[in-house]
């Protein structure tokens, strides 16, 4: 059961940014709030559980003309770096079927939200969509 300090956040979009946002996605704010907040726990769902398998990261590098930008935003090494810090992480069992394609698909230690078990949105200090 999570404590009441710690806040839940609803993850749906698996959009990784752009050179816009490479400081900033959606998994740093995740990781800053972790650190400042006391906790949090992610629930990936649609298209974002897709940040949770356990394969090798694909390389985030765009080529501008002759220039090639590689720190973009890398979702499955800042979702390590997340259950790292003891951040706890579920991923939508149904939105998983559309992508897995075995057993060891998942990174360890994230969890499957399902008939089986899945957070308790009422005992969170907050549920953020982000």
């Amino acid at each position: 059961m999570p404590d009441t300090r710690r806040r839940l956040l609803v993850i749906e979009r698996a959009y990784r940014g752009a050179v816009e946002t490479q400081f900033a996605d959606v998994l740093y704010l995740a990781r800053e709030l972790n650190r400042q907040q006391g906790g949090v726990d992610i629930l990936l769902r649609g298209l974002a559980v897709t940040f949770a398998a356990a394969g090798p990261v694909p390389r985030a590098a765009l080529r501008i003309g002759r220039r090639e930008l590689d720190t973009l935003p890398a979702p499955r090494e800042a979702l390590r770096v997340l259950l790292a810090e003891d951040a706890r992480v579920w991923a939508e069992e149904s939105d998983l079927a559309r992508f897995e394609t075995g057993p060891d698909w998942v990174l360890p230690g994230v969890r499957r939200a399902g008939p089986a078990g899945r957070p308790d949105w009422t005992a969170y200090q907050g549920v953020h969509f982000l």
